[in-house]
């Protein structure tokens, strides 16, 4: 995962072109109508757009660029593109004087987006193209691109604090992992088997809690990226099912708190096994560990979602606990959310939802009949074409 990288915007794209077309002769009652890609007018831009004319000075200064640079766009026009826009770099240096756009090498044809600061150290991410009427020839136009800093920012500090909880949540594990080794090499002659088979135990517990939280952090990867491969294949739900349940009962769960309703037939399901495990297993586990009660699983043949004449699978998943508050629904979904019970990364629920839209079905949380929380997902069929 990159930190601290943002992916290029179709808005800052339609800035550029929009900008592109900046280039036919201007009159003074033109100066605040720039006209650009497709009768695009400045001011209907999400991104700043400021324009100079050959002589440096700003012709266009659209809204976005006044709420950005916090100026007026009266303020500016007619002044010198280094006086209206004074940007420094990271290090102090005036910007303009640094790259010399009017001046410098002919065969340049603009500067690539990167922070930089306005008066006051507030940081802006500027593009800049220069306009020529020819190449090698003179700049007729210079177009700088501003954006702000907020998504940027609030994407790393997502990255921070993922890394974060990763870091803690390995600690624990690695730490006991870590002591246990070393107390058995020092010390083996001195433990009963009784207590060796415990601190190996223990290790191996820690090993697969180790094991579990890489295996979510690479999921997170493929999901922002885009990259969650599926291998679908005939997935019969109930049985699926039904292994999780044997599961937690194996674990001392008793078996008269799980109720499993199955509404037949079910339509075939083609899905990735492995993934729908992962999925079953988590909302389960959150049912049992955070509700109480009776577990209620419920599968139905659905409508598959996204207007289509598909049909789907619902499984709905609800318990009998407090469950979950009216004000944090929307976030539930959204990574490092926990609830009012710490544990856990937080991160289930969103690798969780990730997964059932990669197979291009949908989640949604409610609240149940028995007052507990109540997770429904429905997965398309998802039959190969060449079955059909």
């Amino acid at each position: 995962m990159a930190v601290g990288m943002s992916r290029p915007r179709k808005t800052h794209t339609a800035v550029m072109r929009a900008a592109k077309a900046a280039t036919a002769p201007l009159g003074e009652a033109d100066t605040g109508t720039l006209l650009g890609y497709g009768g695009l007018a400045p001011d209907d831009l999400p991104d700043g757009l400021v324009v100079a004319d050959e002589t440096g000075r700003v012709i266009c200064f659209n809204s976005a660029a006044a709420r950005i640079t916090a100026t007026p766009s009266s303020a500016v026009l007619g002044r010198r593109l280094e006086q209206a826009l004074p940007l420094e770099d990271l290090k102090g240096r005036r910007w303009w004087t640094l790259t010399d756009p009017y001046g410098g090498l002919a065969t340049r044809v603009g500067q690539p987006e990167r922070n930089l600061l306005l008066p006051g150290g507030r940081e802006v991410l500027v593009s800049a193209r220069y306009v020529r009427e020819r190449p090698t020839g003179p700049v007729r136009r210079l177009v700088v691109s501003l954006r702000g800093t907020e998504a940027r920012r609030r994407t790393e500090l997502s990255h921070a604090e993922l890394i974060a909880t990763v870091a803690h949540e390995l600690r624990s594990p690695l730490t006991s992992v870590k002591g246990f080794t070393a107390t058995l090499l020092a010390k083996w002659e001195r433990f009963t088997d009784d207590q060796k088979r415990l601190m190996l135990e223990t290790v191996d517990a820690d090993a697969n809690r180790v094991t579990r939280l890489i295996a979510e952090l690479l999921d997170i990867s493929r999901i922002d990226s885009g990259r969650l491969e599926l291998r679908r294949q005939p997935v019969d739900i109930s049985a699926a099912v039904e292994r999780h349940v044997q599961a937690h009962i194996a674990t001392g769960q008793d078996p008269g708190r799980f109720l499993v309703r199955s509404r037949k037939p079910l339509p075939a399901l083609w899905a990735d096994p492995d993934k729908v495990d992962q999925v079953l297993g988590n909302l389960l586990e959150n049912a049992v560990r955070h509700g109480e009660g009776t577990v209620t699983i419920e599968i139905a043949p659905a409508a598959a979602p996204a207007n289509s004449d598909e049909t789907g699978t619902a499984v709905t998943v609800s318990d009998e606990g407090p469950g979950i508050p009216e004000e944090s629904m929307s976030r539930v979904f959204t990574r490092f959310w926990r609830g009012s019970k710490r544990g856990g990364t937080g991160l289930g629920l969103y690798i969780v939802k990730g997964i059932v839209e990669a197979h291009g079905g949908t989640i949604t949380v409610d609240r149940g009949p028995g007052g507990g929380a109540e997770f429904r997902f429905i997965l398309p069929v998802s039959t190969p074409a060449y079955l059909k």
